[in-house]
């Protein structure tokens, strides 16, 4: 495997401009297909089989013409000082009035008719519902909703539209260029010249550009989510710099030590491009395997995030090489000031890397304790860990779906902005009325968490239940609508779905009718709980893969176990920290929020994914240089602090550059990608520098020669995949010796 990267590293070197022109071409065929085919992304978050979301599709069937997964627009209105919303009534109806469109499911009531006004008659709103879900409200729609707020304003109104209607699509164009102006910094430390920082920025960069495109052209065919191409670009960032950042390292270290550089470049693409392969194969396989969830928009997110780190291999295989042909010797001087270049291949020198894992080996035991307890301890809030779908309430302070949501709060509870609905169907009833009036007085027993209880008929004129009786043998189907104390991510919440779906529970048995719990609120506990179902399921079959491709790599069962179980050290601080800063309100100022907020639903599983790929990425480009001196003849201990010292320094740096990445989008504003980087930003801080560079060595140390143990019969079935490169080496022969490189190609 090594020789045959190694031509191609060498091929890409010598037609340098034939692989620039075709990764050029690709840029801009998906460029093309991005600005020509991309559709709107989708962020409604629901799966079959649950049954708020079979409670969406019965209400579709037996009523065609409404859709409960359309968009809503909350629009609230505050009277001026002295006076009251009866007192504008005139004037609010005229600025509703501006708001209907063909997308509007039903005419919208003011707050004076709606009896949604507040105690002290300042405060009113009014709920517009479309038949459309948020990605395809036309300009038209959101134009008419400004409109209400502009006329609103202009009679003496404050107004807020709250709701997903008017959720704009989250853009991280500054989050990436943060990540790319760290990594600029930290690769000219490392290099100590323009030109050989600038390589993994700008391969990086066309790969990120590739892959968003292609992404972008897909939300022309199926429903993507709006995390998934702001996913998939952190990653291709981060990944596509990192790998670059190794190939690279191992060129100027071939170059330097006398290589004709087409040969030094098809060298490091050989050694350090096997590792590059197995480290992405380890991300794609985390990332891919989110398929086995078997929830939708899981499955889009891992496939295209995988997608785009494979991208990034590719192209650190290919493209760069060819960049370094037209770079010629310019990569290997230093041009920075005052900038020192080191080789880290050099054993003669003293590098802090090298000091370091010295240190741990001598202290081995109270490095590996002392590095546990620091992981344990920063694990505890995992315990209290409560997960819920984002919701208004953590928008941006001052935003309009703040400033709407936060009306809502302080003048009728929080859990008005989170109604929930009790959908029962008497199709199979054999007194219909008398079944939705079994469910009106179980639902009028429940007392905890309870602000206000909205039946289906609210009046006992004979006129309103002749209607309403009609209506029931006609669609089989009423609707109740529980207002609760507490709010849409609260735990309270959580508990009053379950108790109301626990109290009819028997209501099949009793009236031959069925009642189901939906609203956005229960959509979100169902998915929440359905994510925990699969995720033993996930981890294991991730796990076992991955733990297979490093039994192949490291040929080796312990070096692998220590790896996932340093995994999950790393896991559980990355989650722990986003317990303490999000949902308890630690230091989340940092980041931007203003308030605590429940952890995002699908972070804990999205997190194990690809936290689990990139920890296995350090683990394979610090312990591959490990086995290398290893399999060269160097005592095991030692092995450990030469390979260490060989590779900290450009880890290090990698995993500075994918903090300051992940950092980067931690400090957005949507706070579905905010809590994503924060989480990633965290944990692989904690992977390389806790976990990877003190626990593992302290580990190797502890147990010397036996962490290569294989048992003879696996070491005979398992093929040679010759990640250290000696085959390549013997071919190659030794090296010249340090002296002015030659410039080899066309």
């Amino acid at each position: 495997m090594a020789w045959q990267l190694f031509r191609l590293g060498r091929w890409s070197f010598i037609h340098r401009r034939i692989v620039t022109v075709v990764w050029i071409a690709l840029l801009a065929l998906a460029g093309a297909g991005s600005v020509t085919l991309a559709g709107q992304t989708n962020d409604n978050f629901t799966l079959p089989g649950l049954e708020s979301t079979e409670a969406f599709d019965l209400i579709e069937q037996r009523a065609p013409d409404s859709n409960p997964e359309g968009a809503t627009a909350r629009i609230v209105f505050e009277a001026p000082e002295g006076e009251t919303i009866k007192d504008n009534q005139e004037a609010i109806t005229k600025a509703l009035a501006a708001v209907v469109t063909e997308d509007v499911q039903q005419p919208v009531a003011d707050p004076v008719t709606a009896g949604t006004v507040s105690q002290d008659g300042r405060v009113g709103y009014a709920t517009v519902t479309y038949t459309v879900i948020p990605a395809e409200l036309s300009d038209a729609d959101k134009d008419a909703l400004t409109e209400v707020k502009t006329l609103a304003e202009d009679a003496g109104l404050r107004a807020a539209i709250g709701g997903d209607a008017m959720d704009a699509v989250p853009h991280a164009g500054t989050a990436e260029v943060i990540g790319i102006g760290i990594a600029f910094v930290v690769l000219l430390i490392t290099f100590g010249s323009l030109v050989a920082a600038g390589m993994p920025l700008l391969t990086a960069v066309i790969g990120v550009g590739i892959g968003y495109a292609g992404i972008s052209t897909l939300t022309g065919f199926v429903d993507l989510s709006s995390v998934t191409p702001a996913l998939g670009s952190m990653l291709g960032l981060a990944v596509g710099i990192d790998y670059a950042l190794f190939i690279m390292s191992r060129y100027q270290h071939e170059a330097r030590t006398g290589r004709p550089l087409a040969d030094a470049a098809g060298a490091a693409v050989g050694t350090a491009g096997s590792a590059v392969i197995f480290a992405g194969l380890t991300v794609i396989i985390a990332l891919a395997g989110l398929s086995i969830t078997g929830i939708a928009f899981l499955t889009q997110m891992g496939l295209a995030a995988a997608a785009m780190v494979a991208v990034a291999v590719l192209i650190a295989l290919t493209l760069l090489p060819a960049l370094l042909g037209f770079a010629g010797t310019r990569v290997l001087r230093g041009g920075i000031k005052g900038l020192k270049q080191l080789d880290p291949e050099d054993d003669s020198q003293r590098t802090m890397g090298r000091r370091w894992v010295e240190a741990v080996s001598r202290f081995r035991w109270p490095a590996l304790i002392g590095g546990v307890a620091i992981a344990a301890v920063i694990s505890i809030p995992v315990a209290s860990m409560e997960l819920a779908i984002p919701d208004d309430a953590t928008s941006p302070s001052g935003s309009d779906n703040r400033v709407a949501y936060d009306l809502i709060t302080d003048n009728f509870g929080a859990g008005a902005n989170g109604p929930l609905v009790i959908v029962v169907d008497t199709a199979n009833a054999a007194d219909k009325m008398a079944a939705v009036q079994s469910v009106q007085q179980t639902l009028g027993g429940i007392q905890d968490d309870v602000a206000a209880l909205i039946p289906p008929l609210t009046t006992d004129t004979k006129e309103a239940q002749a209607a309403f009786q009609q209506q029931l043998e006609q669609v089989n189907l009423a609707n109740f609508t529980i207002i609760p104390k507490s709010g849409p991510s609260d735990a309270e919440t959580k508990e009053l779905v379950n108790t109301i779906r626990d109290s009819l529970a028997g209501l099949p048995d009793e009236t031959g009718a069925r009642a189901m719990v939906t609203g956005q609120t229960a959509v979100g506990v169902d998915i929440s709980e359905k994510l925990a179902d699969v995720f033993p399921l996930y981890l294991v079959v991730v796990v076992g893969l991955a733990f297979i491709l490093l039994v192949l790599v490291f040929r080796s069962i312990l070096v692998p176990l220590k790896a996932a179980l340093g995994f999950l050290l790393s896991v559980g601080v990355a989650i722990g920290s986003v317990v303490a800063v999000f949902q308890w309100g630690w230091l989340n100022e940092l980041v931007g929020l203003d308030v605590t907020t429940p952890v995002l639903f699908i972070l804990p599983l999205l997190l194990t994914g690809v936290l689990f790929g990139l920890a296995m990425d350090y683990e394979v480009f610090l312990v591959t240089r490990m086995r290398e001196a290893y399999v060269h003849g160097t005592e095991a201990r030692q092995a450990v602090i030469d390979g260490f010292a060989h590779s900290a320094r450009v880890v290090t740096a990698a995993a500075i550059i994918m903090f300051g990445v992940f950092a980067g989008f931690a400090l957005g504003d949507d706070v579905m990608i905010k809590t994503i980087g924060f989480g990633l930003a965290v944990g692989v801080i904690a992977d390389a520098f806790l976990v990877r560079m003190l626990i593992v060595p302290a580990v190797m140390a502890i147990i010397g020669k036996g962490i290569w143990w294989l048992p003879k019969w696996l070491d005979r079935a398992l093929p040679n995949l010759d990640i250290e490169g000696e085959a390549l080496t013997e071919k190659l022969g030794p090296a010249p010796g340090p002296k002015e490189p030659v410039a080899v190609g066309k």
